[in-house]
């Protein structure tokens, strides 16, 4: 869940970031927040979210080559089908998106430009 959501703050264009990435997350891993949380306490959907954020924020920032942590986390069907490249930059992107301070989001805009940025260049 958005972190807006829970603290009752302001409702801005960067939720629907939020939330966009996490389904990319979703997408990449082929994992659901449902099986990534801690269900012990607090506000169950917002612990699965965060769950599956920092576990593949953790593979991803952990030690060794970029390329075998990336491996890690992408959904096994998807392995050996797609470009290693673009999905690290897909995460990469994603994981700036779901970060709990909203003034540090990317805008959707800014998103879209660097995807095509990369897809381009």
């Amino acid at each position: 869940m958005v972190p807006e959501w829970i603290s009752n703050l302001p409702i801005t264009s960067k939720v629907d970031v939020y939330s966009h990435d996490v389904v990319v997350l979703e997408m990449v891993t082929g994992k659901s927040p449902m099986t990534m949380g801690d269900k012990g306490s607090g506000n169950i959907w917002e612990m699965e979210q965060r769950g599956l954020v920092k576990w593949v924020r953790e593979k991803i920032n952990g030690n060794g080559e970029n390329e075998l942590r990336l491996e890690e986390i992408i959904d096994p069907i998807m392995k050996g089908n797609c470009d290693l490249r673009k999905m690290g930059i897909l995460v990469q992107v994603a994981l700036e998106c779901v970060v709990e301070d909203k003034n540090a989001r990317p805008t959707m805009i800014q998103v879209i430009e660097r995807l095509l940025h990369h897809e381009n260049g």
